[in-house]
Protein backbone atom coordinates (compact mmCIF):
# COMPACT_ATOMS: atom_id res chain seq x y z
CA UNK A 1 0.00 0.00 0.00
CA UNK A 2 1.34 3.03 -1.20
CA UNK A 3 1.97 5.55 1.94
CA UNK A 4 -0.43 8.38 0.28
CA UNK A 5 -3.16 5.94 0.82
CA UNK A 6 -1.79 5.14 4.35
CA UNK A 7 -2.60 8.66 5.23
CA UNK A 8 -0.64 11.75 6.38
CA UNK A 9 2.40 11.74 8.13
CA UNK A 10 3.17 13.55 11.55
CA UNK A 11 6.40 14.51 13.31
CA UNK A 12 4.93 16.94 15.93
CA UNK A 13 1.92 16.70 17.93
CA UNK A 14 1.15 20.58 17.49
CA UNK A 15 -0.02 19.43 14.14
CA UNK A 16 -3.10 17.36 12.90
CA UNK A 17 -3.36 14.42 14.53
CA UNK A 18 -5.35 11.71 13.39
CA UNK A 19 -8.39 10.10 16.08
CA UNK A 20 -7.78 6.96 17.52
CA UNK A 21 -11.19 4.77 16.69
CA UNK A 22 -13.59 4.61 18.97
CA UNK A 23 -15.76 1.72 19.95
CA UNK A 24 -19.43 1.33 18.03
CA UNK A 25 -21.51 3.53 19.72
CA UNK A 26 -24.55 1.99 21.01
CA UNK A 27 -26.57 4.78 20.98
CA UNK A 28 -26.18 8.57 20.24
CA UNK A 29 -24.59 10.29 23.70
CA UNK A 30 -24.09 14.42 24.04
CA UNK A 31 -20.50 15.75 23.12
CA UNK A 32 -17.71 15.83 26.05
CA UNK A 33 -16.03 19.32 25.57
CA UNK A 34 -12.18 18.01 25.73
CA UNK A 35 -10.26 20.36 24.81
CA UNK A 36 -6.31 20.38 22.95
CA UNK A 37 -5.47 23.58 24.55
CA UNK A 38 -6.27 21.88 28.31
CA UNK A 39 -3.98 19.52 27.32
CA UNK A 40 -1.15 21.73 26.00
CA UNK A 41 -1.28 23.28 29.14
CA UNK A 42 -1.04 19.62 31.00
CA UNK A 43 1.96 19.13 28.62
CA UNK A 44 3.88 22.46 29.00
CA UNK A 45 3.43 22.86 33.27
CA UNK A 46 2.97 19.26 34.50
CA UNK A 47 5.58 17.61 36.64
CA UNK A 48 7.54 14.68 35.76
CA UNK A 49 5.72 12.69 38.06
CA UNK A 50 2.24 14.21 36.68
CA UNK A 51 2.84 14.25 32.95
CA UNK A 52 1.17 10.91 31.72
CA UNK A 53 -1.12 10.53 34.78
CA UNK A 54 -2.60 14.38 33.84
CA UNK A 55 -2.46 13.90 29.95
CA UNK A 56 -4.23 10.84 28.81
CA UNK A 57 -7.64 11.32 30.07
CA UNK A 58 -7.31 15.53 28.63
CA UNK A 59 -6.04 13.61 25.29
CA UNK A 60 -9.02 11.01 25.52
CA UNK A 61 -12.06 13.93 26.30
CA UNK A 62 -10.52 16.27 23.47
CA UNK A 63 -10.16 12.95 21.00
CA UNK A 64 -13.66 11.63 21.55
CA UNK A 65 -15.45 14.94 20.32
CA UNK A 66 -19.19 13.48 21.01
CA UNK A 67 -18.21 10.26 19.64
CA UNK A 68 -18.28 8.31 22.81
CA UNK A 69 -20.30 5.21 23.19
CA UNK A 70 -23.11 5.11 25.38
CA UNK A 71 -21.82 3.27 28.33
CA UNK A 72 -19.91 6.77 28.61
CA UNK A 73 -17.99 6.18 31.67
CA UNK A 74 -17.50 2.53 31.38
CA UNK A 75 -16.22 2.90 27.80
CA UNK A 76 -14.15 5.36 28.68
CA UNK A 77 -12.10 3.60 32.29
CA UNK A 78 -11.54 0.65 30.36
CA UNK A 79 -10.04 2.63 27.52
CA UNK A 80 -7.94 4.49 29.23
CA UNK A 81 -6.86 2.02 31.66
CA UNK A 82 -5.05 0.51 28.46
CA UNK A 83 -4.03 3.25 27.37
CA UNK A 84 -2.20 3.87 30.90
CA UNK A 85 -1.50 0.23 30.41
CA UNK A 86 0.68 0.73 27.35
CA UNK A 87 2.54 3.62 28.90
CA UNK A 88 3.63 1.84 32.24
CA UNK A 89 1.00 3.39 34.38
CA UNK A 90 -0.99 0.48 36.18
CA UNK A 91 -4.89 1.64 36.46
CA UNK A 92 -7.80 -0.33 37.51
CA UNK A 93 -10.94 0.21 37.45
CA UNK A 94 -13.15 1.91 40.63
CA UNK A 95 -17.14 2.13 40.15
CA UNK A 96 -18.36 5.24 41.94
CA UNK A 97 -21.08 7.41 43.38
CA UNK A 98 -20.63 10.87 42.79
CA UNK A 99 -22.96 13.65 44.75
CA UNK A 100 -22.74 16.78 43.00
CA UNK A 101 -23.30 19.45 46.00
CA UNK A 102 -23.64 23.60 45.35
CA UNK A 103 -22.58 26.39 47.97
CA UNK A 104 -25.79 26.13 49.50
CA UNK A 105 -26.06 22.48 49.84
CA UNK A 106 -28.56 21.55 46.81
CA UNK A 107 -27.50 18.49 44.83
CA UNK A 108 -27.68 15.76 42.82
CA UNK A 109 -26.16 11.99 43.74
CA UNK A 110 -25.29 10.13 40.44
CA UNK A 111 -24.28 6.36 40.02
CA UNK A 112 -25.47 3.75 42.21
CA UNK A 113 -24.14 1.65 45.46
CA UNK A 114 -25.86 -1.57 43.87
CA UNK A 115 -25.23 -0.89 40.15
CA UNK A 116 -26.45 -2.85 37.29
CA UNK A 117 -27.19 -3.55 33.92
CA UNK A 118 -30.14 -2.62 31.63
CA UNK A 119 -30.02 -4.26 28.02
CA UNK A 120 -26.12 -2.63 27.50
CA UNK A 121 -26.16 0.53 29.00
CA UNK A 122 -24.36 -0.05 32.57
CA UNK A 123 -26.52 1.98 35.26
CA UNK A 124 -23.83 3.24 37.73
CA UNK A 125 -21.06 5.48 37.45
CA UNK A 126 -17.05 4.55 37.39
CA UNK A 127 -13.56 6.29 37.48
CA UNK A 128 -10.05 5.01 37.89
CA UNK A 129 -7.75 4.50 40.67
CA UNK A 130 -3.54 4.67 40.14
CA UNK A 131 -2.16 2.91 43.17
CA UNK A 132 1.28 3.41 42.13
CA UNK A 133 0.66 7.78 42.29
CA UNK A 134 -2.45 7.46 44.87
CA UNK A 135 -4.49 9.25 41.94
CA UNK A 136 -7.97 9.07 41.13
CA UNK A 137 -9.20 9.97 37.16
CA UNK A 138 -12.43 10.87 36.37
CA UNK A 139 -12.60 10.98 32.83
CA UNK A 140 -16.33 11.86 32.09
CA UNK A 141 -17.17 13.97 35.30
CA UNK A 142 -17.99 16.87 32.40
CA UNK A 143 -21.23 14.01 31.43
CA UNK A 144 -22.99 15.66 34.35
CA UNK A 145 -24.27 18.84 33.54
CA UNK A 146 -23.67 21.16 36.34
CA UNK A 147 -19.96 20.40 35.88
CA UNK A 148 -19.83 20.72 32.25
CA UNK A 149 -20.40 24.53 32.46
CA UNK A 150 -17.37 25.52 34.25
CA UNK A 151 -15.28 23.77 31.67
CA UNK A 152 -12.03 22.41 33.23
CA UNK A 153 -11.99 19.08 31.88
CA UNK A 154 -11.55 15.46 33.66
CA UNK A 155 -11.34 14.97 37.24
CA UNK A 156 -8.01 14.04 38.35
CA UNK A 157 -7.00 14.12 41.95
CA UNK A 158 -5.07 12.38 44.96
CA UNK A 159 -6.37 9.63 47.20
CA UNK A 160 -5.90 7.49 50.15
CA UNK A 161 -4.86 4.09 49.32
CA UNK A 162 -5.99 0.86 51.71
CA UNK A 163 -2.74 -0.19 53.63
CA UNK A 164 -3.99 -3.80 53.53
CA UNK A 165 -2.16 -6.02 51.48
CA UNK A 166 -4.65 -8.48 50.39
CA UNK A 167 -7.11 -5.76 50.46
CA UNK A 168 -8.51 -3.64 48.03
CA UNK A 169 -6.73 -0.85 46.22
CA UNK A 170 -9.38 1.53 47.89
CA UNK A 171 -11.85 0.11 50.35
CA UNK A 172 -15.74 0.03 49.77
CA UNK A 173 -17.62 2.72 51.98
CA UNK A 174 -14.32 5.39 51.27
CA UNK A 175 -14.65 8.79 49.88
CA UNK A 176 -12.87 11.26 48.19
CA UNK A 177 -13.81 14.74 48.26
CA UNK A 178 -12.54 17.09 45.36
CA UNK A 179 -13.53 20.94 44.49
CA UNK A 180 -14.18 21.77 40.92
CA UNK A 181 -15.02 25.45 40.89
CA UNK A 182 -17.95 26.25 43.39
CA UNK A 183 -19.17 22.62 43.32
CA UNK A 184 -18.04 20.04 46.08
CA UNK A 185 -17.76 16.71 44.27
CA UNK A 186 -17.99 13.73 47.25
CA UNK A 187 -17.30 9.84 45.92
CA UNK A 188 -17.98 7.42 47.41
CA UNK A 189 -16.28 3.81 46.50
CA UNK A 190 -18.63 1.05 45.22
CA UNK A 191 -18.24 -2.95 46.75
CA UNK A 192 -16.53 -5.36 44.85
CA UNK A 193 -19.87 -7.10 43.29
CA UNK A 194 -20.26 -3.88 40.94
CA UNK A 195 -16.60 -4.05 39.43
CA UNK A 196 -17.51 -7.97 39.09
CA UNK A 197 -21.25 -6.45 37.00
CA UNK A 198 -18.94 -4.65 34.84
CA UNK A 199 -16.24 -6.80 33.75
CA UNK A 200 -18.22 -9.94 34.01
CA UNK A 201 -20.65 -8.47 31.94
CA UNK A 202 -20.57 -10.05 28.20
CA UNK A 203 -21.15 -6.60 27.15
CA UNK A 204 -17.77 -5.55 28.38
CA UNK A 205 -16.17 -8.89 27.10
CA UNK A 206 -17.69 -8.36 23.85
CA UNK A 207 -16.06 -4.83 23.26
CA UNK A 208 -12.71 -5.78 24.92
CA UNK A 209 -10.49 -5.95 21.92
CA UNK A 210 -12.19 -2.64 21.17
CA UNK A 211 -11.27 -0.91 24.03
CA UNK A 212 -7.36 -2.54 24.07
CA UNK A 213 -7.44 -1.35 20.67
CA UNK A 214 -8.52 2.11 21.23
CA UNK A 215 -6.10 2.55 24.13
CA UNK A 216 -3.06 2.21 22.46
CA UNK A 217 -4.02 4.51 19.90
CA UNK A 218 -4.51 6.88 22.77
CA UNK A 219 -1.45 5.87 24.42
CA UNK A 220 0.65 6.42 20.32
CA UNK A 221 -1.01 10.02 20.43
CA UNK A 222 0.17 10.73 24.35
CA UNK A 223 3.75 8.99 23.49
CA UNK A 224 4.18 11.43 20.24
CA UNK A 225 3.02 14.22 22.16
CA UNK A 226 5.64 13.40 25.22
CA UNK A 227 8.34 13.49 22.99
CA UNK A 228 8.00 17.13 21.65
CA UNK A 229 10.72 19.80 22.59
CA UNK A 230 10.35 20.93 25.76
CA UNK A 231 8.23 18.30 26.94
CA UNK A 232 10.58 14.63 26.62
CA UNK A 233 12.89 15.77 29.36
CA UNK A 234 10.53 15.85 32.19
CA UNK A 235 8.61 12.36 30.71
CA UNK A 236 11.97 10.73 31.24
CA UNK A 237 12.06 11.66 34.39
CA UNK A 238 8.32 10.07 35.01
CA UNK A 239 8.79 7.25 37.23
CA UNK A 240 7.50 5.09 34.71
CA UNK A 241 10.37 2.62 32.47
CA UNK A 242 8.41 1.30 29.90
CA UNK A 243 7.54 4.86 28.98
CA UNK A 244 11.33 5.16 28.68
CA UNK A 245 11.75 2.61 26.75
CA UNK A 246 9.16 3.62 24.07
CA UNK A 247 10.61 7.32 24.28
CA UNK A 248 13.93 5.92 23.28
CA UNK A 249 12.53 3.56 20.68
CA UNK A 250 10.42 5.41 19.07
CA UNK A 251 12.92 8.94 18.87
CA UNK A 252 11.58 11.26 16.29
CA UNK A 253 10.02 8.76 13.75
CA UNK A 254 7.15 9.96 11.73
CA UNK A 255 3.94 8.25 12.91
CA UNK A 256 0.20 8.64 10.92
CA UNK A 257 -2.98 6.84 10.98
CA UNK A 258 -3.35 4.08 8.77
CA UNK A 259 -6.89 3.12 6.65
CA UNK A 260 -8.26 1.23 9.67
CA UNK A 261 -7.82 4.33 11.90
CA UNK A 262 -4.73 2.87 13.56
CA UNK A 263 -1.96 4.83 14.65
CA UNK A 264 1.60 3.62 13.50
CA UNK A 265 5.65 4.38 13.55
CA UNK A 266 7.94 4.06 10.91
CA UNK A 267 10.35 1.66 13.07
CA UNK A 268 12.71 -1.19 12.31
CA UNK A 269 11.47 -4.22 13.28
CA UNK A 270 12.72 -7.31 14.59
CA UNK A 271 14.19 -8.18 11.42
CA UNK A 272 15.47 -4.62 11.43
CA UNK A 273 13.42 -3.70 8.81
CA UNK A 274 11.27 -0.63 8.62
CA UNK A 275 7.66 -1.58 8.97
CA UNK A 276 4.68 0.91 10.48
CA UNK A 277 4.16 -0.19 13.43
CA UNK A 278 1.37 -0.15 16.08
CA UNK A 279 2.73 0.80 19.51
CA UNK A 280 2.38 -2.80 21.08
CA UNK A 281 4.38 -4.04 18.19
CA UNK A 282 7.57 -1.87 19.03
CA UNK A 283 10.58 -4.15 19.71
CA UNK A 284 11.68 -3.21 23.82
CA UNK A 285 14.51 -4.10 25.44
CA UNK A 286 13.78 -7.98 27.36
CA UNK A 287 14.02 -5.57 30.86
CA UNK A 288 11.37 -3.56 29.60
CA UNK A 289 8.14 -4.19 32.12
CA UNK A 290 5.34 -5.97 30.20
CA UNK A 291 2.50 -3.52 29.95
CA UNK A 292 -0.62 -3.61 32.16
CA UNK A 293 -3.16 -5.18 32.76
CA UNK A 294 -0.72 -8.10 33.48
Amino acid sequence: MSKQKRGKKHRTPQKRVARPPLPRPRRATQALPGSMEQMARMLEHAKPDQIVELVLPFLWAALSDGRAPANICVDACLTLRNAYGQLGVRAELLPVTVAIRKKDGAGTLYGSLSPSWTGTSWNGHCALVLPDSERFVDPTIEQFGEVRKIGMGPMVGKVAMSTRQDGPLVEPGARVMLQRGDLTLTYTVVGPEALASIVEHPEAIAHADGHRRTGVNTASLTLAALRAEGVRGRAMQAPHPRLHALLRAVGDAPYESDDAQDVRFLLPDQSGQEQWLRLDEIPLPPSTPAAWPR
